[in-house]
């Protein structure tokens, strides 16, 4: 097996396993706290992590940090994001809830030219205009209907609030991986996004049924597995290259919306998700030829 297969195909086994990770919790978002899903996808979510990190023979001494206030920042931002994505998948369809979410990288490069002063092309700017259009096509016909759809709207609020702090996140990543063992980084964040989950305790958890229970963890290992499936693919091939595959998750996204929730997209959904995919393949293939060119 090739490098590159290895890569290509340990990217598509994190889209597979992130999909299904978001497809129970849709299936847990009804009936149980967001805080009390972010609790468990979080705690279960360290057994693999841990594992691996032992596996790589990088636990514990892969977890020494000399930069523990930006690690804080990256737990904060990524924790909230976190909060959102789950809440908005009360209200929106997976499709919608996974398309929105592509906006991250492309605010990304706004955000970079804003916090970190780096120099953003007319190309990717463009992808930051196309990725906006995508997001007003997809919400515009709710927002303007006769009979508004207020729940829509509202996760579509939470779905951009996520988008933004995931942009956030990934921009203090990138500071961090200068430095920072990525086992430490997927760690410390996990660490906190579970402590910050079982701080809600107190505002309605409930009591959860053997099947809800069963979702919950499968929610935590599903997500430690895509993670370091995802770390992997990043050893045998580049990002720009595996960009393309992320976007499997939408395909996989609309599958489960129509099995299990008898949810179609609208023809508007197609044109919005190519202008949003787009847009990231604009940000990603001018990143992609900046660090050939850098090489």
């Amino acid at each position: 097996m090739s490098t590159e297969f290895k890569g290509i195909a340990l990217r598509i086994g994190a889209t597979v396993f992130f999909t299904l990770m978001v497809l129970f919790i849709k299936w847990l978002a009804d009936t149980i706290p967001v805080g009390q899903v972010v609790f468990y996808r979080s705690a279960f979510a360290l057994i693999p992590l841990v594992l691996f990190l032992m596996w790589t023979r990088e636990f514990p001494s892969g977890l020494r940090t000399k930069r523990p206030g930006s690690h804080v920042a990256r737990c904060v931002l990524g924790c909230l994001a976190m909060f959102a994505s789950f809440a908005s998948l009360k209200f929106l369809p997976l499709s919608h809830a996974t398309v929105i979410g592509y906006l991250a990288p492309v605010l990304a490069v706004a955000l970079a030219a804003v916090l970190l002063r780096e120099t953003v092309s007319g190309a990717r700017w463009l992808g930051v205009l196309f990725g906006l259009a995508g997001v007003l096509i997809l919400i515009l016909p709710s927002a303007t209907a006769a009979d508004l759809d207020r729940d829509y709207l509202v996760g579509v609020g939470l779905a951009l609030a996520m988008a933004v702090l995931t942009a956030g996140a990934k921009i203090q990543i990138r500071s961090l991986a200068l430095t920072e063992n990525a086992g430490a980084i997927a760690f410390y964040f996990a660490l906190t996004c579970a402590l910050a989950g079982l701080g809600t305790i107190g505002f309605g958890w409930v009591t959860p049924t053997w099947e809800q229970l069963g979702l919950l963890i499968c929610t935590g290992l599903t997500g430690g597995v895509a993670h370091i499936l995802m770390t992997l693919s990043y050893q045998y091939s580049e990002v720009s290259k595996l960009a393309a595959f992320e976007y499997l998750s939408l395909v996989f996204a609309v599958l489960a919306d129509a099995l299990f929730f008898d949810v179609l997209p609208e023809p508007v959904f197609y044109l919005s998700a190519a202008l949003i995919i787009g847009a990231t393949l604009i940000v990603a293939l001018k990143d992609g030829r900046r660090v050939r060119q850098a090489a």
